[in-house]
């Protein structure tokens, strides 16, 4: 599923590398971690959208190679109501694709 498939949209978006993390907000909001080609390989929530990148940036898991690529954008909307976004994409990412993204099938949190 390609980014610009959720709804409501991402809003941002920033490459996945350490330096440009300062460019995030340390505000909550729903992420999605995507590929060059934009397909979507994680979608997740958290209070502080920049601290959450570092920690995923620290994760061999979300910076490794998948059978789908690997994650290079790092797209968000901040939110209010992250719970409900969260979960509408992830609902709209099962639908398109039968399951959920390639990085929301390990063992990660749900939210920080």
């Amino acid at each position: 599923m390609k980014i610009l498939e959720l709804v409501p949209p991402p809003k941002q978006c920033e490459t996945f590398k350490r330096s440009r993390a300062r460019f995030v907000p340390e505000g909550s909001g729903c992420y999605a971690l995507t590929t060059f080609s934009k397909e979507v390989l994680y979608i997740g929530l958290s209070t502080n959208l920049r601290r959450r990148m570092n920690e995923h940036l620290n994760s061999p898991d979300k910076i490794g190679e998948t059978r789908v690529g690997r994650a290079v954008l790092f797209f968000w909307l901040e939110s209010d109501n992250i719970s409900k976004v969260e979960r509408a994409w992830q609902n709209m990412h099962v639908q398109h694709e039968g399951h959920l993204p390639e990085l929301n099938r390990l063992n990660s949190p749900v939210s920080t």
